[in-house]
């Protein structure tokens, strides 16, 4: 049985934006503040630093079991580290082979920021992926090949296909509490830099999740 997912408040962590602090620690504020998904990210991390990095992210999130823990990109990591699943994007390994090597135990989510991308998406034998990050909804600093933004009205088109198939969606992009409210139609949004690089983390998480509630959800 695959864990449960709540998507509504992910989080997306980046060692630089958390320093000085651990990124163990930005995490555990950030569940006390509402999180309630954390993907381990690290372009620059060698596989033996992020295995490190997810099992210090595992640790900080054994108070909080209902929180799935995702390792973007790296599947072997992921099934070492004992990770709910992991995240791939369109240019990593192709989706039904993750699957194979995750089994039908973990989660899948899929990176699809374009109609064709969505398409081949929903292309996939039903139970391939989980969740979809359609993205990016703004241009963001943190990933700066992401592409133009689709803005919350492209975003919503695309969660609109996914819902229809059965998918839950988030959406990631440029995301703040200010423009949180906007994004309409998804089951939940991914942050990086408005809690990781915040003062408090904690409080961050609780001003995302009021901004949220103003949302239409699914």
């Amino acid at each position: 049985m695959r864990p449960a997912l709540d998507p509504t408040l992910y989080l997306v962590t980046d060692t630089a934006l958390s320093r000085p602090r651990t990124v163990g620690d930005v995490v555990r504020a950030a569940v006390a503040g509402g999180v309630t998904a954390v993907q381990v990210r690290d372009k620059v991390a060698s596989r033996r630093e992020l295995y490190e990095l997810t099992l210090a992210v595992r640790d900080a999130l054994a108070g909080a079991p209902g929180v799935a823990l995702f390792v973007n990109d790296a599947v072997d990591v992921a099934l070492l580290a004992g990770a709910d699943g992991v995240h791939i994007g369109q240019d990593d390994l192709p989706p039904a082979e993750v699957r194979a090597l995750l089994g039908p135990d973990r989660l899948l989510g899929l990176s699809a920021g374009t109609p064709a991308e969505m398409a081949a998406t929903l292309a996939l034998p039903p139970g391939t992926v989980d969740v979809v990050g359609i993205g990016p909804v703004w241009a963001t600093p943190t990933k700066p090949d992401a592409g133009t933004g689709l803005g919350p009205e492209g975003v919503a088109a695309l969660a609109a296909q996914a819902r229809a198939a059965g998918l839950r969606s988030v959406a990631i992009g440029g995301i703040d509490a200010p423009r949180a409210g906007s994004v309409t139609g998804v089951d939940g949004v991914c942050v990086v830099s408005a809690i990781c690089a915040a003062e408090d983390p904690a409080a961050a998480a609780r001003g995302l999740r009021s901004a949220l509630a103003t949302a239409v959800r699914p």
